[in-house]
């Protein structure tokens, strides 16, 4: 630029793309349907929080997620670099042998609650600003599709409804502890009801029943305290083992 006669160093902005690698854009009829695990979680009250506490509960709620993954042994190569949410992150795991979806139900989940109960536990109430993380986690799986822009698809549309959920937001809201976790009915047929390792499905209960692109899809929550409680004794009725269960807290 030229000012009276003489050139300054003033250089016009540089645009520069921060939202990291994309994939190049495809038409629809190169799209391809991916399969994934789907964990995606949401920050409690983000919304009220000021911008500088948004990026102290972020950079925290990402190195507890890091943490828990890795004590979990999902490594970043079986996973789709993390979706940034704003008040949440989406994380989407490749369907490799090593990784199975009953590792996000345990002991990926319990471990991130301590985490988060950990942390918690050294925040004080200052100046009428919460520190203290308490999060929604949906788990889900299905088809993922990418178009260069960002993921898309039904799948996504049914992890993310259940957990925006008002049901699900007041799960969290009536409970001491620092997450609710929700899955969906694929999730609780196919992984919960069998009872893996660390699973016990008298632990889960119906929370939501939602419909999306025409079908009804119902939200299944783990109730924290019953999958804490010593398991009942065997060959009794699913209702009373549940409320044996409930009673041993």
């Amino acid at each position: 630029m030229v000012i009276d006669g003489e050139r300054t160093g003033f250089r016009g902005p540089v645009l520069v793309d921060a939202s990291g690698p994309r994939l190049p854009a495809v038409g629809p009829e190169l799209l391809r349907p991916r399969y994934r695990a789907i964990l995606a979680v949401d920050i409690e009250g983000s919304t009220a929080r000021t911008d500088p506490v948004k990026a102290e509960l972020r950079l925290v709620l990402y190195r507890l997620l890091e943490e828990a993954f890795a004590r979990t042994g999902i490594a970043e190569r079986h996973r789709d670099p993390y979706v940034d949410r704003g008040d949440g992150v989406l994380v989407l795991i490749r369907p490799l042998d090593e990784v199975p979806k009953t590792l996000l139900l345990h002991p990926l989940v319990p471990i991130l609650s301590s985490l988060l109960s950990e942390y918690n536990a050294g925040r004080l109430l200052s100046q009428g600003c919460d520190r203290r993380i308490r999060i929604r986690v949906v788990v889900h799986a299905g088809e993922v599709h990418n178009d260069g822009h960002g993921n898309f698809g039904e799948a996504l549309d049914v992890a993310f409804r259940l957990l925006d959920s008002p049901e699900a937001k007041g799960a969290l809201r009536r409970t001491a502890a620092p997450l609710v976790l929700v899955v969906s009915d694929d999730i609780y047929h196919s992984i919960v009801r069998h009872g893996y390792a660390g699973i016990r499905a008298e632990s889960y209960a119906p929370l939501v029943r939602l419909r999306v692109t025409g079908r009804t899809h119902r939200g299944w929550i783990l109730d924290e305290a019953a999958a804490l409680a010593p398991a009942p004794p065997p060959g009794l009725t699913a209702r009373t083992r549940r409320l044996l269960g409930r009673r041993a807290v």
